[in-house]
């Protein structure tokens, strides 16, 4: 059960955003813990949901379902890690792919989580959810680096980074086709799929056109921010480099499949027609991989305690290394 918080809004807080109002309230204290409460759903203003940015009116109703700390029903899981980096305030672990990154519907007890708690007894707790240690994610099918952090003051201070957008994020994939612009930056708001819960779109205006200005604050959905180039390319398959400016659900692989090129694998957002320009003996390939082809490669950040930048670079898989050794030399 989750504890309920409730506030009304006095008049001398009419006007003031809702994730600033709830800043400064406690146990809440923080401006990116209003917004992760208010992005979880966990957040109503007169029993509806509403965005961070809803200016209050003096007598609104907020309510919060503050959750409690679930760590506990959370059980160690002995997997090995492999950890490029760690010290007393976080670590940076290369996720293999296959592995879910927090316990979700049909994974209770086989995700990073449970593997890092087998590690490591501190883990953040931040405010309570079941993702100890976790600031960021990467999809189950996606191989590369993600950090954790060990303590609240780290996991604040790493999610901040992220909100500023100071954090170093450069991923590789494998996308169908050639795209016809070689470098270039996707810029569209995202929001989940009108009529496919499991999938995400960028909003289109009444003409069709995609939504992409910065200036824009939607009703719903998140500016989304990639930057793509063609490093490698065949006539069915390019080996491409992305850098994330921001980091929304599914971000590359909405983007690359509204391009028209969606990644290798990628069953959830490739269509019929991408999925014939395949050759037979790549698609066998790459069944065998089980997984579409994406790949956290680097990741940069401020140390959150010394102040000095931390950059990790790893390669990807063995098997996909083969793989794109074979197609792409």
């Amino acid at each position: 059960m989750n504890e309920r918080l409730v506030f009304t809004v006095a008049i001398d807080h009419a006007d003031s955003r809702l994730d600033k109002f709830l800043a400064q309230q406690a146990p809440i204290c923080s401006r990116s813990r209003a917004e992760y409460l208010i992005d979880a759903g966990l957040v109503t203003v007169n029993r509806k949901p509403v965005k961070a940015s809803y200016k209050l009116k003096e007598n609104d109703f907020i309510e919060v379902k503050w959750p409690k700390p679930t760590s506990s029903s959370l059980l160690p899981l002995d997997l090995p890690l492999d950890i490029v980096y760690e010290d007393s305030d976080l670590l940076v672990v290369n996720k293999p792919a296959g592995l879910v990154v927090h316990p979700a519907a049909g994974h209770a007890n086989d995700t990073l989580v449970n593997a890092l708690l087998a590690h490591t007894k501190n883990l953040s707790m931040k405010f309570g959810e079941d993702r100890p240690g976790i600031v960021h994610r990467i999809d189950k099918e996606t191989s590369g680096l993600l950090v954790v952090a060990k303590n609240d003051h780290t996991h604040q201070n790493l999610s901040d980074q992220f909100k500023q957008r100071t954090i170093q994020r450069l991923y590789q994939a494998i996308c169908t086709g050639v795209p016809l612009i070689k470098e270039n930056k996707i810029t569209s708001i995202i929001a989940r799929h009108p009529t496919d819960r499991k999938r995400f779109a960028s909003l289109r205006d009444h003409k069709g056109h995609t939504l992409a200005s910065t200036d824009i604050v939607p009703e719903i959905g998140k500016i989304a921010i990639t930057d793509y180039k063609v490093l490698k390319s065949k006539t069915t398959a390019s080996l491409i480099e992305l850098k994330l400016h921001t980091g929304r659900t599914h971000q590359i692989r909405v983007h690359m499949s509204e391009l028209g090129h969606p990644l290798l694998g990628d069953k959830l957002y490739s269509t019929s027609s991408s999925a014939r320009k395949i050759s037979g003996e790549m698609k066998q390939e790459l069944e065998q991989l089980n997984r579409f082809l994406l790949h956290a490669k680097v990741l940069g950040f401020t140390h959150p305690v010394t102040q000095k930048p931390l950059h990790f670079e790893v390669d990807w898989p063995m098997e996909e290394k083969k793989f794109i050794s074979k197609w792409f030399s």
